[in-house]
C-alpha cells in the first residue's frame, strides 16, 4: 500500500509521514530529503540552475535512504549526508533546483523505484512531497493533501530551526514561503496541486497528534 503525502512547505508533510509510518508499521520516505541532497552536490561543486553539466552530474550520482535502527539516513554517494542537508542554504537551494526539469525526472524514477522495492518486500509507504499523488503515483490507494496558513508554517519551520541549533529570522522564513509557494505551484513540470480524489487537512489549528489520528483512521477505512 502507498500512502501519498503532499503539501507546501511547511504544512507538516515530514513529521506527519514519519509517525504515520511508524505507526502502521510502514516504511517511511523522504522525498524531500532527496532534493536536499542534490541541491549539497551542486553547492559543492557550484553547480547553478541552468548549467549545462547538470544532466551529466545527475548520470553519475547516487541517492540512497537507508534505515539504521529505524534512523532514516540520507546517503550521497555513499556518504551519509543527512545533517549536512538541514541547513537554510540547503533549503533554499532544493527549492531552485526542484524547479530543474531533468532533476525531478531523476529523483521520480528514484522515488518509484523505492517504493516499488518496499512494496515488493511486502510492507507499505508512506511518501510526502508536492507531486506525490499527481505524479510519482497517481494510482496511490490513499493521498492526503495538507495545508495550513503561511504564518503558522513560518512559525513551525522556525521552531524547528530553533531546535536544531540553527540561527533563523521568522520574517525572512515566511517571505521564503510565500515564495517557495509561487515556485512551487507555478513551475512547468510537477506543479504543487491538490490530487482530484486527496483528503485535504487544514493543519492550521490542529496539534501533532491530531493530524496524524484523524490520517490513520483514513487509512485503517480504507484498508478494510
Amino acid at each position: 500500500m502507498i500512502v501519498a503525502i503532499d503539501g507546501p512547505a511547511g504544512s507538516g508533510k515530514s513529521s506527519t509521514a514519519r509517525l504515520l509510518a511508524k505507526k502502521l508499521g510502514f516504511i517511511y520516505l523522504d522525498t524531500g530529503s532527496m532534493y536536499r541532497a542534490i541541491a549539497l552536490l551542486f553547492q559543492r561543486l557550484g553547480i547553478e540552475p541552468g548549467d549545462s553539466r547538470i544532466a551529466e552530474i545527475l548520470d553519475t550520482t547516487c541517492i540512497e535512504i537507508r534505515y539504521d535502527e529505524g534512523v532514516m539516513h540520507v546517503l550521497l554517494d555513499e556518504e551519509d549526508v543527512s545533517d549536512s542537508i538541514r541547513s537554510t542554504a540547503i533549503t533554499e537551494l532544493s527549492s531552485r533546483i526542484s524547479t530543474i526539469d531533468v532533476v525531478r525526472e531523476k529523483l521520480v524514477a528514484e522515488q518509484r523505484r523505492m517504493a516499488m522495492m518496499c512494496e515488493q518486500d511486502g510492507g507499505g509507504v508512506v511518501m510526502e512531497g508536492r507531486d506525490i499523488g499527481t505524479v510519482v503515483f497517481p494510482d496511490a490507494e490513499i493521498k492526503f493533501f495538507l495545508v495550513a496558513d503561511a504564518s503558522e508554517r513560518a512559525r513551525r519551520r522556525l521552531l524547528q530551526y530553533e531546535e536544531s541549533g540553527i540561527d533563523a529570522d521568522y520574517d525572512q522564513i515566511l517571505a521564503d514561503i510565500v515564495d517557495r509557494d509561487i515556485r512551487d505551484t507555478s513551475r512547468k513540470n510537477s506543479p504543487l496541486k491538490q490530487a482530484e480524489d486527496a483528503k485535504v487537512i487544514d493543519t492550521t489549528h490542529l496539534s501533532f497528534d491530531e493530524q496524524v489520528t484523524i490520517m490513520e483512521a483514513a487509512i485503517r477505512e480504507r484498508r478494510h
